[in-house]
């Protein structure tokens, strides 16, 4: 039976272009399939973590993210300048953070210029993607719509709205309400519902009595601005009587004017989302050969900004993983990692929005519990750690070894040469540092997934970005006998394909 690509995706968003990208760039062909014609300009997404913008900055992306992020800081430049006092970074449940109280220090490892880049909206995220998936060679198919899909033992055939599409894997990256997740029988247990909140960049008069920023009141929570159009209102009396029905002006102005209690007029709606607290997530990302990324494999309202992020991190650590299988370096269990590393960083995500609803509450255990929070907010501890989680740093995976950087994100290091980490990762192999030349004869055999480079110590990093080994002092046998299990590991047998 003949094949259309080694992997179809379905969902052409910002998560499966990711993924096709990392596929394309191991050398897996890929088509991706999705009913818009376009990218949606639903306003949606609007910050990075570091761990995002790291993957980015590993594929040469860099350069791209800090043009957008420029183009953002345009409008809010001469205000940046005027204002005085502690920067914004970030929210929790609408309590604010400020640099005030966070402590530099606080975050082991050196993120590089990465760490630098955080305002760029998912559209944008979505464009840059775009270019590189047309770049690489990608089979982006837009304006197709996933009708139906037959797994078999050697592939899986998709039933779209123009005609059958097959592929040796599939992977449904089509969003929250996915159709392949349904399809697939994936068990999707999580918590009901209990909001119906909007956010909308809208035309509106009255606009003079709300406060910018985040503020809660006795119905409901609402943040307006910074850009005098934008608004969100959250409330708490139950959810939208038909989910799929279009927005009105009239229905935003009402939730707008019950939550803030200002006689609000929306004369037009530019863009608007409704959306619940539905929070759920798949059981396994995997079902034979089919797999699930980004919000087809776990919902949650948009707090703290996490989704698009959460989404981007399963694309990269899927993506090599599923290459390798496909050439035959790695056996099929290598892809059962897949959900044992992703699925609990999505728990917690999933955990965190959950936090976040139970202090907007307009209850009055809700508010004293709010309040606490607040007080713990405005500390050094509780800021720094609300940040850290909120940046993604914190992240890691369980992996085997006693090093400290052993399964976190690689620390973008400067290395000799003046290049950084990062600089070295463009074309999607693993890398090991060397810092005495005495690694290169475990890394023979394995030229066409690794590349080797001089550093300050001992370091095998994952194509994902993720540290498989590190030894401060590589040429001890017992650090080269971990090397070559993490090696086996990870890359497969040395120059030959996977058996197993």
């Amino acid at each position: 039976m003949s094949y259309n690509a080694d992997v179809v995706v379905a969902g052409g968003g910002p998560v499966g272009l990711m993924l096709a990208c990392e596929l394309r760039l191991a050398g897996a062909s890929v088509t991706v399939l999705d009913r818009l014609t376009a990218i949606d300009p639903t306003v949606k997404a609007g910050s990075l973590t570091v761990p995002t913008v790291a993957a980015f900055h590993r594929r040469g992306l860099l350069p791209q993210l800090a043009e957008a992020q420029r183009q953002n800081l345009r409008g809010f430049a001469p205000k940046a300048k005027a204002a005085a006092g502690p920067k914004f970074i970030g929210h929790f449940g609408g309590i604010m953070l400020t640099s005030e109280h966070l402590d530099p220090s606080s975050h082991a490892g050196e993120h590089g210029p990465a760490a630098g880049i955080t305002l760029v909206a998912q559209q944008q995220v979505e464009a840059i993607l775009a270019e590189r998936a047309a770049e690489l060679g990608v089979d982006v198919r837009r304006g197709v719509e996933v009708t139906g899909i037959a797994p078999d033992d050697d592939g899986v055939t998709v039933t779209t709205d123009q005609g059958p599409v097959r592929g040796r894997w599939l992977v449904g990256c089509d969003g929250g309400r996915s159709i392949v997740r349904k399809l697939s029988g994936f068990d999707f247990p999580g918590t009901d519902p209990e909001i119906t909140a909007y956010q909308a960049m809208a035309e509106m008069e009255g606009t003079e009595a709300l406060p910018t920023g985040w503020h809660a009141t006795p119905t409901g929570v609402y943040v307006y601005g910074p850009h005098p159009r934008r608004i969100l209102v959250v409330e708490f009396g139950g959810t939208p009587a038909d989910r799929d029905a279009p927005v009105t002006a009239a229905e935003m102005e009402a939730s707008i004017r019950r939550v803030t209690g200002v006689d609000v007029a929306v004369t037009a709606i530019n863009s608007v989302t409704r959306f619940t607290d539905n929070t759920r997530q798949a059981s396994t990302y995997r079902l034979g050969r089919v797999l699930l990324a980004g919000d087809a494999a776990h919902v949650h309202p948009p707090f703290g900004g996490q989704g698009l992020n959460l989404g981007v991190g399963d694309a990269v650590n899927l993506g090599w993983k599923l290459a390798a299988v496909i050439r035959g370096q790695a056996p099929d269990g290598l892809l059962d990692t897949y959900t044992a590393e992703r699925h609990p960083v999505g728990a917690w995500v999933l955990d965190w929005t959950r936090a976040q609803i139970a202090i907007m509450r307009p209850d009055p255990h809700a508010r004293a519990l709010r309040q606490v929070m607040t007080d713990l907010a405005n500390t050094t501890d509780g800021t720094t750690y609300l940040a850290g989680r909120l940046s993604g740093v914190w992240q890691r995976h369980d992996l085997p070894g006693d090093h400290p950087l052993v399964g976190t994100n690689a620390p973008d290091l400067e290395l000799a040469d003046g290049s950084r980490l990062a600089d070295h990762m463009h074309d999607g192999r693993a890398l090991l540092l060397d810092p005495s030349g005495e690694l290169s004869g475990a890394a023979q055999g394995y030229d066409d997934r690794l590349k080797v480079a001089d550093g300050p110590f001992g370091l095998l990093v994952r194509p994902d970005g993720i540290v498989a080994w590190a030894s401060d002092d590589g040429t001890k046998l017992d650090g080269l006998d971990g090397l070559d299990k993490a090696l086996s590991t990870w890359l497969g047998a040395p120059g030959s394909p996977a058996t197993a």
